[in-house]
């Protein structure tokens, strides 16, 4: 299929996230990133890095390590040696989807230039037949798709038709999206009930299919996707039979996430993605069982998932060490790519909480605030010696983080046949267009997340009736909502829902909504064995830890808070960023009395020995950019302490 290019010479209104406009199943509808404008403190300065910083550092280090000159090679010339990993394209790909994202909403003429040549480098790769894949060229063509476990070729081509579908909708240009649907082509000549059986050992491909699909409005593009997600789990396997490659049981019988945690959640997104359009009873009694087993039993307080460095997987249930997790930065990202997909299905709050919690601590950990550093795993407690690096061998983690906050104003609103969705909060101004078609803009005036007030200020050219869903998410207790400064009598206002404010707008109708941002102390359930005797604090969205830097000569990994803990909010303007830091008092406990003992007699009437000591908490996203140093996020807790 070919498609007309169109200049981008003005940001497109079709750059949608996903798009579940035509999607059958789906409830909810998007809203173009274009027309999300954030001017808020806290995320538009990280996107402003992103766009400034980021992508161009990532450009060149995917010039500076041969990626580029790999698609150059496969383009003709063999006297370019193929360098690093074979899966190295997809980190081209995930680049181009984020400067795609990133000119849909803020005009940028060197990193179009440089989109476009990088586009045509790609395109120039390709073969006749359609296929693209730098590692199997020349020397390597005859193994192709001989080893669909290891090799991931359909994972880049994943990130390829993302990437086109995002360059599509955000340019308006076709050029990238014509490779993806030859690329696209060529699998569905080779697998299918009519060709080879297999899928790939690194999903991907399924959803980047599916969302080919309602781009392009080709229905066989949905089928391809549903014929790989009906090959895992098959007797025999096609792959290696194993969780690590999800291939250890149909997708329809799984009810526990098992294996690679990136691998496990791209599948689970694909597999949204296939029942939003296909409305399949029995992938949405998975997706369900899947979504339960992983936020009531296998993830950690910041949203980061994957807990074991052993194949960058999930554990048992409740297996959540804090030192030793692995919480891969791409694994949080892909949380929020399936929770927003689950959204669609099902407008409940319980995802866009899932969002919200790895957005502002388990994803933006990940990188330092000057945007050139990034985590590939993300501990809960470190002993100062692990640092975020500019580059990795593997670097899927880097361009990850880039395309999700190129692309976040796409996550903040929604649209249904009621009315408008408001997901998550940050000064901004939008205009969404309702079901009449007509359109409204929404002004919002916030500090959040450090402040507890969100101002929505509602403009329209005259009075209109619809429903706005304002999101209370599960921890504001105490939660309010006025319009034009009066309560609204008989609204229901439950955290972890959505309040709907059912009534006729007027044009300059404002409603103020109150998230009480109370200190919280939080305490696992039991069976997290890490986590016995000790609580994690929390404010508002964000989780904090204790950073050595800020606490001299006591060890972090030494405090303990007491049972009468007062905290007093902080906000640190010139520090980390700008940051709200929590303080109380809180206590060493001394341990000269052990006299080089490892172990001793356990004695009743012996108390442990504490000191006071002023503590310093600071949002966990922030930790590791300043000097190295332990840092605890789970903090022991005795009710008892006397001095």
């Amino acid at each position: 299929m070919t498609f007309s290019s169109h200049s981008n010479s003005q940001q497109q209104d079709t750059a949608f996230v996903v798009d579940t406009r035509r999607s059958p199943q789906a409830r909810l509808h998007p809203v173009s990133m274009s027309n999300v404008q954030l001017t808020d403190t806290f995320w538009q300065p990280r996107r402003d890095i992103n766009q400034t910083v980021t992508l161009p550092q990532q450009y060149e280090l995917s010039a500076r390590t041969g990626r580029l000159d790999n698609f150059r090679r496969a383009a003709g010339d063999s006297s370019i040696p193929f360098r690093g990993i074979f899966y190295n394209d997809s980190d081209v790909y995930k680049w181009v989807e984020a400067a795609s994202w990133t000119l849909a909403q803020t005009p940028d003429a060197r990193l179009e230039q440089q989109l476009d040549e990088v586009i045509a480098l790609i395109a120039s790769a390709q073969d006749d037949d359609g296929y693209l894949n730098t590692y199997y060229s020349f020397e390597r063509q005859a193994e192709r798709w001989s080893n669909l476990t290891d090799m991931h070729e359909l994972y880049c081509a994943g990130h390829l038709l993302q990437a086109a579908v995002a360059h599509h909708r955000a340019t308006g240009k076709a050029s990238l999206l014509d490779v993806a649907t030859r690329v696209a082509n060529n699998i569905a000549s080779v697998f299918g009930p009519q060709g080879r059986p297999g899928t790939c050992g690194h999903p991907e491909i399924e959803l980047a299919l599916v969302e080919l699909a309602r781009e392009t409005g080709e229905p066989r593009y949905l089928q391809q996707a549903q014929f790989f997600i009906g090959q895992r789990g098959q007797k025999p396997p096609v792959l290696n039979g194993s969780p690590y490659c999800q291939d250890h049981l149909p997708v329809r019988e799984q009810q526990e996430v098992v294996g690679h945690a990136v691998r496990a959640l791209y599948l689970y997104a694909g597999v949204t993605d296939a029942y939003l359009e296909t409305g399949e009873a029995a992938l949405d009694h998975a997706q369900e069982a899947l979504w339960q087993n992983l936020t009531e039993r296998k993830t950690y307080v910041t949203g980061g998932v994957g807990s074991r460095w052993e194949g960058e997987a999930f554990g048992e249930n409740y297996e959540l060490p804090n030192e030793r997790a692995y919480t891969e930065t791409c694994a949080a990202i892909a949380s929020v790519m399936w929770n927003w997909r689950l959204l669609q299905a099902r407008p409940e709050a319980r995802f866009t909480d899932v969002i919200e919690q790895t957005l502002y601590n388990g994803v933006i950990a990940g990188s330092s605030l000057d945007g050139k550093l990034y985590f590939y795993q993300n501990p809960l407690a470190d002993r100062g010696k692990h640092r975020r690096q500019p580059w990795f061998d593997t670097a899927c983690c880097p361009p990850n983080i880039a395309r999700l906050l190129a692309s976040l104003p796409g996550y903040f609103y929604s649209t249904s046949e009621e009315g408008i969705w408001l997901h998550l909060y940050a000064s901004n101004t939008a205009q969404i267009p309702l079901a009449s078609g007509e359109a409204i803009t929404i002004e919002q005036q916030t500090n959040y997340p450090w402040d507890e007030e969100i101002g929505v200020r509602l403009q329209m050219r005259e009075a209109q009736d619809f429903t706005l869903f304002v999101r209370i998410p599960a921890w504001a207790t105490g939660a309010q909502i006025q319009v034009n400064k009066q309560p609204v009598e008989g609204l229901a206002i439950k955290p972890g829902t959505y309040a709907q404010l059912n009534r006729t707008w007027q044009p300059g109708d404002k409603v103020t909504i109150v998230l009480p941002l109370e200190v919280r102390l939080l305490e696992s359930h039991p069976h997290v064995t890490s986590n016995r005797g000790r609580v994690a604090i929390a404010r508002g969205p964000l989780v904090y830890c204790l950073e050595q830097v800020d606490h001299g000569s006591v060890d972090v990994w030494d405090i303990v808070l007491s049972g009468q803990t007062h905290w007093e909010v902080q906000a640190q303007k010139q520090l980390l960023g700008g940051v709200v830091t929590l303080h109380t008092q809180g206590y060493e406990q001394v341990s000269e009395d052990w006299q080089g003992q490892l172990y001793r007699p356990h004695n009743q009437t012996r108390q442990n020995s504490y000191r006071p000591v002023q503590l310093i908490a600071i949002p966990y996203y922030a930790w590791a950019n300043r000097e190295a140093g332990p840092m605890q996020v789970w903090l022991p807790l005795d009710e008892n302490i006397k001095l």
